[in-house]
């Protein structure tokens, strides 16, 4: 239909009678001069722009310390006219003047206050040429003759201390009892700063600090009132004072949510009082940003943006979402490969919204050259508590060196998962068959169970994706009972902790910690038993196995067992797995912290039928990390010290 209207106009306008086309042809012929002129202005503007760039019409050589050296060259006036085309020695002679108290300001941001500083005159060129005045159509670069040598030499003298840092606090947050850790808080970061360098940046560095511990609790709408560097040159030493206004204290009000269409608006605004944003709670930017995370995290939105609008009044600030949502269905496809288990291809399909019941379905097949998984993980929406219901269907089979084992699980039950809590209690069903590759295949019986679970896991990690600091610990417990005409039970336990420590004490009482050299320490421990008789028939899938790229590197994927007497291992009812690894840093040449860090590690492993019987199995080595936007990229190369080989491991992204 669009074309055939398109059409119709057209020949609508073929059809217009002359008498009406003749004026603006008229129109056209008395503007056409003008056009013209101004069509020749933009073509000698970019045949301008076009010319080759002009030779630097002056030398600078500077004899300065490394430290202030690369600064003063970039930002110097001087380097601002070296390419200059109508540049002549009377100008130059001129900025020559100028020079030594624009070096005098740039020094001034390096903290060095009481500089020395001697410009020699200008020294010809070592030809007779007499300098060629170029105009602005000359393109010939020749015609511009070097003016001469700039010869400065600067002496900085001592750099400034930050000798004391005061802020001053008005409005609400100077008397009122609950900002008092607050206050104290603005003014222990302060406080750190003294006998640093004082420069310009570690200034501006201060002062957004103070800022943003003042805007990102209880009062958004803060500012700098006033602020105030003095500089005592003779001692060294500068004294600074803040003035923070904080404004009336702002609470939270209700919840807009805009762009919901697809699924219901109350997700969102559930999702967003679980993280904290209740009507009448004091404002926290964490908050804000806690409630952004969840919602991009749950899957049903493709972008998410949570914000509030500060007022100059004591009033209930409504939060504002803004959604775009995710498609209903999505299919993905995958091929990967892994140094565990190789090559990989996966299918995956998800559902934000099954029809009838508005659950969440997510059925994803993996195959690759030792595992081949097809599961299913259907979840209701959460509640006002974050609990949902939860159902899940797996059917797997492990291929190992001497041993494929076949198995299937169902799991239902509830989950409620937080920002910095999950929790779950479930009903389990496992299912599974092992059989052993000899000179014939023998088939062992199948064994099933079923069990009730509870797990329990706490992250405190300062950044959930590239973590440089803090801890996490995880607990599953589980009793049931075997299936079969041989029912006994048993109980199951397992549990995993990850502690990560900054090296460098500043850098771990400052803010950020990722200045340390010394890197970080990373700790972690593993450890599961399987409670029961000798005799009972508990499904392998309910044992351990370790070794692998998060487990004990220098072994291969579930290499760690207890030994069989048919050749390889087999899962056995206790576990235990230590790691240490050093993560150090890797600096630019400029002292930038670069994205690379260097690892070096041991990690140890152990599977037995008894306690008395874990003898661990020790693995060392070293590798690179790449801390990207989704997390850091892990390669590392270990040795086993059991197998006396060297193995390749690769792994994406920060899991616990």
């Amino acid at each position: 239909m669009t074309f055939f209207l398109r059409a119709g106009l057209l020949l609508t306008g073929l059809w217009l009678p002359p008498l009406i086309l003749w004026p603006t042809a008229v129109h056209a012929q008395t503007e056409a001069a003008p056009a013209r002129a101004e069509g020749e202005a933009r073509g000698a503007a970019r045949a301008r722009a076009q010319r080759a760039p002009v030779p630097p019409r002056f030398d600078i050589e500077l004899e300065a310390p490394d430290s202030v050296r690369e600064t003063l060259l970039r930002h110097m006036e001087l380097e601002r006219f070296r390419r200059l085309r109508r540049l002549d020695t009377n100008e130059l002679n001129r900025l020559l003047l100028q020079a030594p108290d624009n070096l005098r300001d740039l020094l001034g941001t390096l903290g060095h206050f009481s500089p020395v500083i001697q410009v020699d005159p200008l020294q010809a060129p070592p030809t007779d040429a007499a300098v060629v005045p170029a105009d602005d159509d000359d393109d010939a670069t020749d015609a511009l003759p070097s003016l001469g040598t700039v010869r400065m030499r600067v002496d900085p003298g001592p750099q400034t201390r930050i000798g004391s840092v005061q802020v001053i606090f008005q409005g609400d947050i100077a008397t009122l009892p609950q900002a008092q850790v607050q206050r104290e808080a603005i003014q222990a970061a302060a406080v750190r700063r003294t006998d640093q360098p004082f420069t310009q940046s570690a200034w501006d560095s201060i002062k957004n600090q103070a800022l943003r511990q003042l805007t990102g609790l209880r009062f958004p709408g803060g500012r700098i009132g006033n602020s105030l560097a003095d500089i005592d040159a003779a001692n060294q030493r500068a004294n600074l004072y803040i003035e923070l206004e904080s404004g009336p204290l702002q609470r939270i009000g209700g919840i807009e949510v805009v762009g919901s269409v697809r699924y219901d608006p109350g997700i969102s605004e559930r999702l967003a009082r679980l993280s904290g944003l209740t009507p009448g709670t004091e404002y926290d930017l964490e908050r804000l940003q806690a409630a952004q995370q969840r919602m991009a995290a749950s899957g049903y939105y493709d972008a998410v943006f949570v914000y509030v609008e500060p007022t100059d009044n004591a009033a209930m600030l409504p939060v504002k979402v803004q959604l775009r949502e995710a498609r209903r269905q999505k299919l993905v496809l995958g091929v990967g490969a892994s140094t565990d288990s190789g090559a990989r291809l996966s299918v995956e399909h998800l559902h934000n919204r099954v029809p009838g019941i508005g659950w969440r379905a997510r059925s994803e097949l993996r195959l690759d050259q030792k595992d081949q998984t097809a599961r299913t993980d259907w979840r209701s929406p959460v509640d006002d508590k974050g609990w949902q219901w939860l159902t899940e269907a797996q059917l797997s089979r492990l291929d190992d060196s001497l041993t494929r084992t076949s198995s299937q699980r169902l799991r239902w039950g509830q989950g409620q998962d937080g920002e910095t809590l999950d929790r779950s209690v479930y009903l389990q069903y496992d299912r599974a068959r092992v059989v052993q590759y000899l000179p014939q295949l023998l088939p062992e019986a199948a064994e099933s169970s079923i069990t009730a679970n509870y797990a329990w896991s706490r992250r405190r990690f300062d950044d959930p994706v590239s973590p440089r600091r803090g801890h996490g610990l995880a607990v599953e417990l589980g009793a049931g009972t075997t299936l079969g005409t041989d029912r006994q039970p048993f109980t199951r336990t397992q549990a995993r902790w990850l502690g990560l420590w900054p090296l460098d004490r500043t850098a771990s009482a400052s803010d950020d910690g990722a200045a340390s050299n010394l890197g970080r320490l990373a700790l972690r421990l593993e450890g599961g038993a399987v409670i029961a008789r000798d005799n009972a028939p508990v499904p392998e899938t309910q044992l351990f196995l370790t070794g692998g790229d998060n487990s004990v590197r220098g072994y291969g994927l579930r290499d760690i067992g207890v030994p069989s007497p048919a050749g390889g291992v087999r899962a056995g009812r206790y576990k235990a797995v230590v790691s240490v690894e050093w993560q150090r840093p890797i600096w630019a040449e400029n002292g930038v912290r670069s994205p690379w860090e260097n690892v070096l590690f041991v990690d140890g492993g152990a599977v037995a039928d008894r306690a008395g019987d874990l003898r661990p199995k020790w693995g060392v080595g070293t590798g690179l990390r790449y801390n990207s936007p989704v997390g850091p990229l892990q390669v590392d190369l270990a040795y086993g010290l059991e197998t006396r080989e060297l193995r390749l491991h690769l792994n994406v992204g920060f899991s616990f």
